[in-house]
């Protein structure tokens, strides 16, 4: 679905921005030495050989097939910033990188180093297709490439990591029965959850966002921002207003979206409806690629001026709607996401987005981070900014991950569609501060 969906103004892959802070007594070759060991790691797990299949010449995007030579120097570069070197400078060269199609005549993935931050701090840039991993795994995988010892000084990298799992082989012919047993079990299952969705008015609350600014075609550039809050003060919040830390999240998004729109002249009189990413992906699937995602809508209630009435209002929509998912298989989890999700499908057909009613306004995503603070050859992870993809009709897309005592967000929008997107970040500072108000 991704590959095919894939085009110029629809760029299909997930990306994360990582920052670190050299470690104490490091020289100005640290960063070289670092990338030649870096280069020295050239075995490369499956999931970093695989490419789209060539048939009759052609690349066909409905078969994989694996490199048996990859490029290494292709895959994995190396950047300076232009003076005077800010996070400006590295947030518009991360809008360049994010926006740029990925080689289908190679494995699907890149990594930039990113050096020349004035404050001594450098960066890591490395982007995935979604085809090939899901932002849930991409992110294990990164984690797994750092250490919780700031003195371990032998540098892991994720294309070249040893499997949790024991090895094994199975035959294609095993991988096709699974998929079609799997794909004939989806029928009744979807139909079962349809009906019990139906029954709590879940698949009508599809239907009834209102059209938005983001809720439009976009082009294929992009514009990234990205900004880290304390984890401590969200918790706060949690624990005065009795909610979940992801319902605080989804508050502070909605307080952004409103101030945003309202600065625009574009606030709705109904309130915005967010699509809420969930992994159904177990422990024991960390390391396999693919996509394990089931998706929840919920209110926003950008129509609610007081604050903690909209966080209450968000926290009972996002009750409401887990309900649903109560006892479902992971199969009829995704059965039911593939409901919610199918008017999406459509967004490439020509006419449909003006005809038709936006499915939600946005998708908001919380990824799971480390708890600790982390290390990579003594260098500490400063910031872990995910990024991921915006949409025909999904012009903005907001996604964050803790990181030690901090919740980082990355926000990903059309350059077009999405005007002065790094003012969001004030206004996500503002709707936290509101809540923190309002609670009190």
């Amino acid at each position: 679905m991704f590959l095919l969906g894939e085009s110029r103004e629809h760029p299909m892959h997930v990306g994360g921005l990582q920052l670190f802070t050299p470690p104490e007594g490091a020289g100005p070759e640290f960063l070289s030495e670092l990338y030649r060991d870096m280069l020295s790691h050239n075995e490369f797990s499956p999931t970093f050989r695989k490419r789209p299949a060539t048939v009759l010449g052609g690349i066909a995007p409905l078969a994989w097939t694996y490199d048996d030579d990859v490029d290494i120097e292709y895959h994995l570069r190396r950047s300076a910033l232009p003076t005077p070197g800010r996070v400006r400078e590295l947030l518009e060269l991360t809008s360049r990188l994010h926006t740029s199609l990925l080689d289908r005549h190679r494995p699907l993935w890149e990594t930039y180093l990113v050096e020349g931050l004035r404050d001594g701090r450098f960066a890591v840039y490395s982007k995935f297709h979604h085809a090939l991993i899901d932002g849930v795994s991409g992110l294990r995988l990164a984690i797994r490439t750092l250490s919780e010892d700031p003195e371990l000084t032998d540098i892991r990298v994720p294309w070249d990591l040893p499997s949790r799992r024991r090895s094994g082989t199975s035959s294609a012919a095993g991988s096709a029965l699974a998929v079609a047993g799997a794909a004939l079990g989806l029928a009744p299952s979807a139909f079962r959850v349809a009906r019990a969705a139906l029954m709590e008015q879940e698949l009508t609350r599809t239907f009834s966002a209102p059209r938005t600014m983001f809720n439009v075609k976009i082009g294929g550039a992009r514009r990234v921002a990205a900004q880290s809050w304390s984890l401590d003060r969200i918790k706060a919040i949690k624990q005065a207003a009795g909610v979940t830390v992801n319902d605080v999240v989804l508050a502070m998004c909605a307080g952004a979206l409103r101030a945003y729109l309202s600065e625009q002249d574009a606030l709705p009189e109904a309130p915005l409806v967010a699509m809420v990413p969930v992994s159904l992906r177990a422990e024991s699937d960390a390391d396999a690629g693919g996509n394990q995602v089931g998706a929840i809508l919920c209110s926003l209630a950008t129509d609610v001026a007081d604050p903690a009435v909209r966080l209450g209002a968000i926290a009972e929509s996002m009750r409401g709607n887990k309900k649903v998912f109560a006892g479902l298989s992971k199969t009829e989890s995704m059965a039911l996401s593939a409901l919610l999700m199918s008017p999406v499908a459509f967004a490439t057909v020509p006419g449909f987005i003006a005809a038709t009613p936006p499915p939600f306004n946005i998708v908001i995503s919380n990824v799971p981070g480390p708890r600790a603070p982390m290390y990579w050859k003594g260098a500490r992870l400063e910031g872990n900014y995910p990024m991921s993809i915006a949409l025909d009709g999904l012009a903005l897309n907001i996604t964050l991950v803790n990181n030690a005592g901090n919740l980082d967000f990355g926000l990903v929008g059309c350059r077009h569609s999405v005007p002065h997107l790094q003012r969001l970040l004030t206004h996500l500072e503002d709707s936290l501060a509101a809540l923190e108000h309002a609670v009190r």
